[in-house]
Protein backbone atom coordinates (compact mmCIF):
# COMPACT_ATOMS: atom_id res chain seq x y z
CA UNK A 1 0.00 0.00 0.00
CA UNK A 2 1.81 3.12 -1.22
CA UNK A 3 1.37 6.43 0.60
CA UNK A 4 0.20 9.15 -1.78
CA UNK A 5 0.19 12.08 0.67
CA UNK A 6 1.12 12.47 4.30
CA UNK A 7 1.03 14.91 7.19
CA UNK A 8 4.07 14.64 9.42
CA UNK A 9 4.08 16.35 12.78
CA UNK A 10 1.48 18.82 11.49
CA UNK A 11 0.54 21.68 13.76
CA UNK A 12 -2.09 24.25 12.78
CA UNK A 13 -3.02 27.26 14.87
CA UNK A 14 -6.01 29.57 14.63
CA UNK A 15 -4.80 32.54 16.65
CA UNK A 16 -3.89 31.27 20.13
CA UNK A 17 -5.70 27.95 19.61
CA UNK A 18 -3.87 24.93 18.22
CA UNK A 19 -6.20 22.77 16.09
CA UNK A 20 -3.68 20.04 15.17
CA UNK A 21 -1.10 18.88 17.69
CA UNK A 22 1.75 17.33 15.73
CA UNK A 23 -0.53 15.08 13.66
CA UNK A 24 0.95 12.24 11.61
CA UNK A 25 -1.52 11.17 8.92
CA UNK A 26 -0.66 8.86 6.00
CA UNK A 27 -3.02 8.89 3.01
CA UNK A 28 -2.55 5.70 0.95
CA UNK A 29 -3.36 5.43 -2.75
CA UNK A 30 -6.25 3.21 -3.84
CA UNK A 31 -7.83 3.40 -0.38
CA UNK A 32 -10.72 5.17 1.32
CA UNK A 33 -9.58 6.85 4.54
CA UNK A 34 -12.16 8.21 6.98
CA UNK A 35 -11.32 10.86 9.57
CA UNK A 36 -13.82 10.68 12.40
CA UNK A 37 -14.36 12.67 15.57
CA UNK A 38 -16.62 15.22 17.15
CA UNK A 39 -16.89 18.79 16.00
CA UNK A 40 -13.64 20.55 16.83
CA UNK A 41 -11.61 17.32 16.72
CA UNK A 42 -9.48 18.58 13.81
CA UNK A 43 -11.03 16.61 10.92
CA UNK A 44 -11.65 19.61 8.67
CA UNK A 45 -8.34 21.19 9.58
CA UNK A 46 -6.49 18.01 8.59
CA UNK A 47 -8.13 18.10 5.15
CA UNK A 48 -7.32 21.79 4.76
CA UNK A 49 -3.71 21.13 5.73
CA UNK A 50 -3.46 18.48 3.00
CA UNK A 51 -5.14 20.81 0.50
CA UNK A 52 -2.94 23.76 1.47
CA UNK A 53 -5.78 26.09 2.42
CA UNK A 54 -4.38 26.49 5.94
CA UNK A 55 -0.73 27.07 6.77
CA UNK A 56 1.19 24.73 9.04
CA UNK A 57 2.73 26.27 12.12
CA UNK A 58 5.08 23.26 12.23
CA UNK A 59 5.50 19.95 10.46
CA UNK A 60 5.40 18.96 6.80
CA UNK A 61 3.09 17.87 4.00
CA UNK A 62 4.57 15.20 1.74
CA UNK A 63 3.36 14.04 -1.66
CA UNK A 64 4.95 10.74 -2.67
CA UNK A 65 7.82 11.64 -0.38
CA UNK A 66 8.31 15.15 -1.79
CA UNK A 67 7.92 18.08 0.59
CA UNK A 68 5.03 20.22 -0.72
CA UNK A 69 4.41 22.18 2.48
CA UNK A 70 5.03 25.50 0.73
CA UNK A 71 3.07 24.56 -2.41
CA UNK A 72 -0.10 26.72 -2.74
CA UNK A 73 -3.54 25.13 -3.18
CA UNK A 74 -3.82 25.83 -6.92
CA UNK A 75 -0.52 24.06 -7.57
CA UNK A 76 -1.65 21.06 -5.52
CA UNK A 77 -4.80 21.04 -7.64
CA UNK A 78 -2.72 20.97 -10.82
CA UNK A 79 -0.86 17.96 -9.44
CA UNK A 80 -4.13 16.09 -9.06
CA UNK A 81 -5.72 17.09 -5.75
CA UNK A 82 -9.44 17.76 -5.46
CA UNK A 83 -10.76 19.32 -2.24
CA UNK A 84 -14.50 19.59 -1.56
CA UNK A 85 -15.00 21.62 1.64
CA UNK A 86 -18.12 21.38 3.77
CA UNK A 87 -19.16 24.93 2.88
CA UNK A 88 -18.64 27.22 -0.10
CA UNK A 89 -17.96 24.32 -2.45
CA UNK A 90 -20.14 25.56 -5.35
CA UNK A 91 -20.39 28.82 -7.27
CA UNK A 92 -23.78 30.04 -6.10
CA UNK A 93 -24.19 32.66 -8.84
CA UNK A 94 -23.64 30.12 -11.64
CA UNK A 95 -26.14 27.58 -12.89
CA UNK A 96 -25.85 23.89 -12.11
CA UNK A 97 -24.78 23.28 -15.72
CA UNK A 98 -22.07 25.95 -15.46
CA UNK A 99 -20.76 24.49 -12.19
CA UNK A 100 -20.58 21.05 -13.79
CA UNK A 101 -18.84 22.44 -16.88
CA UNK A 102 -16.10 23.91 -14.68
CA UNK A 103 -15.57 20.52 -13.06
CA UNK A 104 -15.41 18.45 -16.24
CA UNK A 105 -12.10 17.66 -17.95
CA UNK A 106 -11.48 19.74 -21.07
CA UNK A 107 -11.97 16.74 -23.37
CA UNK A 108 -15.33 15.71 -21.85
CA UNK A 109 -18.46 16.36 -23.95
CA UNK A 110 -20.56 19.31 -22.84
CA UNK A 111 -23.74 17.23 -22.81
CA UNK A 112 -22.34 14.46 -20.61
CA UNK A 113 -24.89 13.61 -17.89
CA UNK A 114 -24.12 14.65 -14.31
CA UNK A 115 -23.15 11.94 -11.80
CA UNK A 116 -26.50 12.41 -10.05
CA UNK A 117 -29.63 11.99 -12.21
CA UNK A 118 -31.48 14.27 -9.76
CA UNK A 119 -29.40 17.19 -11.03
CA UNK A 120 -30.65 16.84 -14.62
CA UNK A 121 -33.89 18.83 -14.16
CA UNK A 122 -31.95 21.46 -12.20
CA UNK A 123 -29.31 22.26 -14.83
CA UNK A 124 -30.70 25.73 -15.58
CA UNK A 125 -31.12 26.67 -11.90
CA UNK A 126 -28.53 28.80 -10.15
CA UNK A 127 -26.67 26.88 -7.47
CA UNK A 128 -27.67 29.39 -4.80
CA UNK A 129 -31.34 28.37 -5.16
CA UNK A 130 -30.73 24.67 -4.50
CA UNK A 131 -31.60 22.82 -1.32
CA UNK A 132 -28.79 21.73 0.98
CA UNK A 133 -28.81 18.16 -0.33
CA UNK A 134 -28.92 19.28 -3.98
CA UNK A 135 -26.05 21.66 -3.39
CA UNK A 136 -24.05 18.86 -1.80
CA UNK A 137 -24.65 16.61 -4.82
CA UNK A 138 -23.35 19.39 -7.04
CA UNK A 139 -20.30 19.90 -4.82
CA UNK A 140 -19.40 16.19 -4.73
CA UNK A 141 -19.82 16.06 -8.51
CA UNK A 142 -16.62 18.08 -8.72
CA UNK A 143 -14.69 15.13 -7.29
CA UNK A 144 -16.54 12.59 -9.44
CA UNK A 145 -16.11 14.36 -12.79
CA UNK A 146 -12.45 15.36 -12.79
CA UNK A 147 -9.89 12.57 -12.40
CA UNK A 148 -7.71 13.18 -9.34
CA UNK A 149 -4.95 11.37 -7.51
CA UNK A 150 -6.08 12.71 -4.12
CA UNK A 151 -9.75 13.41 -3.29
CA UNK A 152 -10.59 15.17 -0.02
CA UNK A 153 -14.28 15.56 0.88
CA UNK A 154 -15.52 17.17 4.09
CA UNK A 155 -18.98 15.91 5.19
CA UNK A 156 -19.78 14.37 1.78
CA UNK A 157 -23.46 13.51 2.40
CA UNK A 158 -24.53 16.55 4.45
CA UNK A 159 -28.24 17.16 3.81
CA UNK A 160 -28.67 14.23 1.42
CA UNK A 161 -31.50 11.71 1.58
CA UNK A 162 -30.37 8.27 2.84
CA UNK A 163 -30.59 6.59 -0.58
CA UNK A 164 -28.60 9.40 -2.23
CA UNK A 165 -26.04 9.24 0.58
CA UNK A 166 -25.60 5.50 -0.03
CA UNK A 167 -25.06 6.13 -3.74
CA UNK A 168 -22.54 8.86 -2.90
CA UNK A 169 -20.41 6.57 -0.76
CA UNK A 170 -20.44 4.01 -3.58
CA UNK A 171 -19.34 6.61 -6.14
CA UNK A 172 -16.54 7.92 -3.92
CA UNK A 173 -15.37 4.40 -3.07
CA UNK A 174 -15.11 3.64 -6.78
CA UNK A 175 -12.59 6.46 -7.16
CA UNK A 176 -10.28 4.50 -4.85
CA UNK A 177 -11.09 0.91 -5.81
CA UNK A 178 -11.47 1.42 -9.57
CA UNK A 179 -9.28 4.45 -10.27
CA UNK A 180 -6.61 4.07 -7.58
CA UNK A 181 -7.17 7.49 -6.02
CA UNK A 182 -6.43 8.31 -2.39
CA UNK A 183 -9.87 9.26 -1.03
CA UNK A 184 -10.18 10.96 2.37
CA UNK A 185 -13.57 11.66 3.94
CA UNK A 186 -14.21 13.70 7.08
CA UNK A 187 -17.18 12.34 9.03
CA UNK A 188 -18.46 12.41 12.59
CA UNK A 189 -18.74 8.60 12.57
CA UNK A 190 -17.83 5.70 10.29
CA UNK A 191 -20.47 5.42 7.54
CA UNK A 192 -21.87 2.17 6.20
CA UNK A 193 -21.35 1.04 2.63
CA UNK A 194 -17.61 1.64 2.31
CA UNK A 195 -15.36 -1.04 0.79
CA UNK A 196 -13.32 -3.61 2.76
CA UNK A 197 -9.97 -2.22 3.75
CA UNK A 198 -11.34 1.26 4.49
CA UNK A 199 -9.04 2.92 7.01
CA UNK A 200 -10.31 4.94 9.96
CA UNK A 201 -8.43 7.54 11.99
CA UNK A 202 -10.29 8.94 14.97
CA UNK A 203 -9.20 12.42 16.00
CA UNK A 204 -9.70 14.03 19.36
CA UNK A 205 -8.58 17.57 20.12
CA UNK A 206 -6.26 17.61 17.13
CA UNK A 207 -4.52 14.31 17.87
CA UNK A 208 -5.02 10.78 16.57
CA UNK A 209 -6.48 8.42 19.18
CA UNK A 210 -7.32 5.42 16.99
CA UNK A 211 -6.11 4.02 13.66
CA UNK A 212 -7.30 0.83 12.02
CA UNK A 213 -9.75 -0.66 9.57
CA UNK A 214 -13.44 0.26 9.68
CA UNK A 215 -14.45 -3.19 10.99
CA UNK A 216 -12.08 -2.78 13.95
CA UNK A 217 -13.52 0.63 14.78
CA UNK A 218 -17.10 -0.62 14.71
CA UNK A 219 -16.15 -3.54 16.99
CA UNK A 220 -14.90 -1.22 19.74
Amino acid sequence: MSVEMELRGARVRYGPLEALHGLDLPVPAGTVTVLTGRNGAGRSTALRALAGTVRLAAGRVLWRGEDVTALPPHDRSRRGLCFVPDRGAVYEGLTVAENLALARPDDAPDDAPPPYPALVPLLSRTAGTLSGGERRMLAVSRALLRPARVVLVDEPVLGMAPEVAADTYGLLAALAVRDGAAVVLAEQRVPDGLPPGTLVHELRRGARVFSGEAAERRAR
